[in-house]
């Protein structure tokens, strides 16, 4: 399927070095670089409620990733899904009268819109959950065959049984194990895969953790005729499957948010794992959570603030880039509108200074001394994403009074944290009562 416009990346002088993250699985701080060729997976949205600020912060953390390294002179390669058949969807879909697949494009294309706005890469593979439905049984039926997959009788089903993961035969036949890419203890992982979708009460399950792989077909609800019967895929394997054709194995670093470390990503992995061979990913990296009025934002809460509606309300989406590159993006923070307010303030004030300095081009400056002013730009950025301290850098090269050192900061801002100086003028003032 089809993604969104690539924005314009400008090229700075020198280059950065390849950046460390914290990476989940291990606890420390690694670095992420597997040669010329960068190769990231970042886990898609399923479409409802899109978008909403937690899915704007992940997707620009990783955006951040990509620009670091761009600079750094690799190549990118990007994959992304859509999870646009799944329970949450469906019931969505039926609790608003509305057909699935049609609730699904349209919030695919406003989150394409909301994307370009912000100005987001975009992945080089977007490719949907209904667009790899063979793929994805033909993977179960070789867990299926390998051992790592079992059936369990379904009597609600006409047309078959459900296929679990056999999550203890996958850590015999691979290089997984339950809970690898975790840091977390049984009872926290049984607490999480009860609350995200997991079903570990299950009668006739092996295990309580073992994931649903193939859910069969029950009236009402969506289908697909298959090599594994008549049904459709869970939610982890459809990720392993579709990073796996479009990476390969081993790939760079896998991405999302928070709650998606278990059981999405621990899972995703151990699949991926039995059918290849090798690791899924180098680092597992994600973003925090973003709260709103003291709870955290969720679908379920319903404290949903969106990116659209920020957009409609005359919000620039320069100045939602720069409220949440304020905050380290493996933070958990809060939106606020006096934070909006803050960051709408900083991009006056860039944008006024780089007016200023137009008719000084950054080309003016010595190449060692541009390399030199962006050293600490770079490597805060190296350092795991330090976007805030970043920022900071930045206003210092705003506030300099140099017009060359002004227009070399006016570059670096577009290329590295993606706020083009460009445009018109923003307001300076936003209005409260944002959320959905």
């Amino acid at each position: 399927m089809k993604s969104w416009r690539r924005p314009t990346v400008p090229v700075l002088p020198g280059t950065s070095e390849a950046p460390c993250l914290f990476d989940t699985a291990s606890g420390e701080l690694v670095w992420a670089h597997t040669g010329d060729v960068a190769r990231l997976y970042v886990c898609g949205i399923t479409p409802y409620d899109a978008t909403h600020m937690g899915h704007a912060s992940t997707y620009l953390a990783f955006d951040t990733l990509q620009r670091v390294w761009l600079d750094a002179g690799l190549e990118v390669h990007y994959a992304q899904n859509v999870t646009d058949v799944d329970d949450p969807l469906l019931e969505r879909a039926a609790a608003t009268n509305v057909d699935w697949r049609d609730l699904a494009a349209e919030q695919v294309d406003l989150f394409r819109s909301d994307m370009a706005s912000l100005s987001i890469l975009p992945p080089d593979d977007y490719v949907a959950v209904t667009e790899v439905i063979d793929p994805i049984a033909d993977a179960v039926q070789t867990l299926l065959e390998k051992g790592a997959a079992y059936r369990v009788d379904t009597p609600d089903s006409s047309t078959g049984d459900d296929i679990y993961f056999d999550t203890q035969k996958a850590a015999e036949l691979s290089p997984w194990h339950l809970g690898q890419e975790t840091n977390l203890d049984l009872a926290t992982m049984e607490r999480f895969f009860a609350e995200r979708g997991g079903d570990p009460d299950r009668p006739g399950k092996r295990h309580t953790l073992d994931p649903l792989l193939w859910r069969a077909h029950r009236e009402g609800e969506p289908s697909w005729s298959t090599a594994v019967g008549e049904g459709r895929p869970g939610w982890h394997i459809e990720c392993s499957v579709i990073a796996l054709d479009a990476l390969g194995a081993d790939f760079t670093v896998q991405g999302g948010g928070s709650d998606l470390v278990f059981p999405h990503h621990d899972l995703s992995a151990g699949h991926a794992a039995v059918l290849s061979g090798h690791p899924l990913a180098r680092v597992f990296a994600h973003a925090g959570m973003v709260a709103y009025e003291g709870e955290k934002m969720s679908k379920s809460l319903g404290n949903l603030v969106l990116v659209s509606k920020l957009r409609a309300a005359g919000v620039d989406p320069r100045a939602i880039r720069l409220t949440i590159l304020a905050h380290h993006y493996r933070s958990d923070w809060e939106w606020t509108d006096a934070a909006l307010t803050a960051a709408t303030q900083r991009l006056l004030s860039w944008m006024s200074a780089a007016r200023r300095s137009r008719a000084t081009s950054a080309d003016s400056l010595d190449e060692s001394r541009a390399i030199e002013l962006l050293a600490p730009l770079r490597h805060a950025l190296a350092g795991d994403l330090d976007t805030p301290s970043a920022l900071t850098i930045l206003d210092a090269l705003f506030d300099s009074g140099e017009d060359a050192v002004v227009s070399l900061a006016a570059r670096a801002s577009d290329a590295l944290l993606g706020v083009s100086l460009e445009h018109a003028n923003v307001p300076a003032t936003v209005g409260a009562g944002l959320t959905a």
